[in-house]
């Protein structure tokens, strides 16, 4: 009878630290989309963008396809976000990058043929013109959400690895993203470079020191008023 009483007692023990274990994962997990939902739904809202999108964060991989690529999942008009991506932000602003870059796609998912479903091609056959794009626009909802746009500077320069080469890439070069969003900021909301918050930010300082040449012909182009467009490196 001791025996059963002690074998029963360390079953339950057993048991409630698998039930806290999991209650704990749940919390995690309803933290973070609800802190992907917040601010998320802030930027769909202050940008009065009426088409339908919603947000998803998946905290296991096995959970979708892997093989599948996530950046034309948003012809779902679904964000997914992963642990992967949450482990690059350190704060809201830098969430709202991330997102407003995935809102600019699926609000392009909503045009072209078949109730959109062929806009899916735009990134496929020229992915780099597009995802420029995304860039761009995701720097005008952050900035009419209340968020710094500059965070997207940081959160490229965190999570995007230098390639040698951009040919038959999705995405053109990292130091020549950071630097075109860099000139979109300079030139259409020069008021946060003005009173720069990210200016003690170390990624935000490793874009400084690694985008000299970069800036410097940006500064170039301001100071002989070209309108030719920079060819970044």
């Amino acid at each position: 009878m001791k025996k059963l009483i002690i074998a029963i007692v360390f079953i339950l023990s057993i048991s409630s630290q698998v039930l806290a274990a999991k209650s704990f994962d749940i919390g995690i997990l309803t933290n973070s989309q609800d802190r992907i939902n917040r601010v998320g739904f802030r930027v769909l809202n202050s940008n009065r963008i009426e088409q339908r999108v919603n947000f998803r964060y998946l905290p296991n991989l096995s959970s979708y396809n892997v093989g599948t690529d996530l950046k034309y999942m948003y012809i779902k008009r679904t964000v997914y976000i992963t642990p992967l991506q949450m482990s690059y932000v350190s704060d809201d602003d830098e969430l709202a990058a991330i997102l407003s870059r995935r809102i600019a796609q699926a609000v392009d998912s909503y045009d072209g043929i078949s109730r959109g479903y062929g806009s899916v091609i735009n990134y496929w056959v020229k992915p780099q013109k597009y995802n420029n794009k995304a860039d761009k626009e995701a720097v005008d909802f952050m900035v009419n959400a209340g968020y710094n746009p500059l965070a997207l500077v940081v959160v490229i320069s965190k999570e995007t690895s230098q390639r040698r080469y951009e040919f038959n890439d999705s995405y053109s070069l990292s130091t020549k993203r950071m630097a075109s969003v860099y000139e979109y900021i300079y030139t259409k909301y020069p008021s946060f470079l003005a009173d720069n918050q990210y200016s003690d930010n170390i990624y935000y300082q490793n874009f400084l020191l690694t985008s000299r040449a970069n800036r410097a012909k940006l500064q170039q182009k301001i100071e002989t008023k070209s309108e030719k467009k920079v060819r970044y490196k």
